[in-house]
């Protein structure tokens, strides 16, 4: 009966060995550290950022405009692909404090025809008495 022990206690000190052994080797050292949101979000805003850009130079009036400066627009998508993150993110600042479309003029202009002509038609109707040239 002991001669039949030995082999299986012997088998399970090699298995209980190995698989020590496997362990001890899978260990890396490791370092533990606070990770902040831009540390986890910055990979990702840079494609955002790319894409954003890429998305303007695809618009028609920009591509007009490079052509007429003698760019091509291919190859302002390959220079844009080919920035680094630091210079993506310095020029979405540029662009982000850019003007974006026509002056106040042309909103208060449009807003005031607006407002006239719906007052103009609900007194048409007779909803209202606002202008005294309307019967």
């Amino acid at each position: 009966m002991i001669q039949r022990r030995l082999p299986h206690r012997a088998v399970s000190a090699l298995t209980a060995l190995a698989l020590l052994y496997m362990q001890l080797g899978s260990v890396l050292p490791v370092q533990a550290a606070i990770v902040s949101s831009v540390q986890v979000i910055a990979p990702g805003e840079a494609d955002d950022q790319r894409s954003r850009i890429r998305g303007m130079l695809a618009r028609k009036d920009v591509c007009r405009q490079l052509q007429q400066w003698g760019v091509d627009p291919a190859e302002a998508q390959a220079r844009i692909d080919s920035l680094d993150e630091a210079e993506l993110a310095q020029l979405a600042a540029r662009i982000d404090t850019l003007p974006a479309g026509g002056g106040a003029l042309e909103v208060i202009v449009i807003s005031a025809l607006i407002v006239f002509l719906v007052l103009l038609f609900t007194d048409i109707a007779g909803y209202t008495d606002v202008f005294p040239f309307v019967h």
